[in-house]
């Protein structure tokens, strides 16, 4: 079992910047990606951002459109922290926006959700 543990969300003014970060934790733990996805009101739960190992240890970062030059996300060595750097915040950004792990076993874990609120 895993547990995703979110933090880093709040309240900001367009233009501005958050940091989200999501810690995992479990016994025999080994992610293979790491990924923020985020679902407004009313409408479906998108991805936001994922960072995903090959088999030979290179890592491939993928974005949606609305955030690429904005989003950045990265994930520490160990592979159990990932975290979401979001500039120039635009009131479209309002989310909640969840953690996701899935590990080498294909098994998909996520997180409670973190709110994201971007005021005009």
């Amino acid at each position: 079992q895993v547990h995703l543990v979110e933090s880093g969300g709040g309240l900001v003014q367009a233009g501005g910047s958050l940091r989200l970060s999501c810690a995992a934790s479990g016994s025999s733990f080994r992610s293979r990606s790491m990924g923020w996805y985020r679902q407004a009101p009313g409408k479906e739960r998108e991805l936001v951002a994922t960072i995903t190992s090959s088999v030979t240890g290179s890592e491939t970062q993928s974005y949606a459109d609305s955030v690429k030059g904005r989003f950045t996300i990265s994930r520490d060595n160990a592979k159990t922290t990932v975290d979401l750097q979001m500039n120039t915040l635009k009131p479209e950004d309002t989310a909640t926006y969840y953690c996701k792990v899935l590990t080498w076993g294909f098994t998909t874990y996520w997180g409670q959700g973190t709110q994201v609120i971007v005021s005009s």
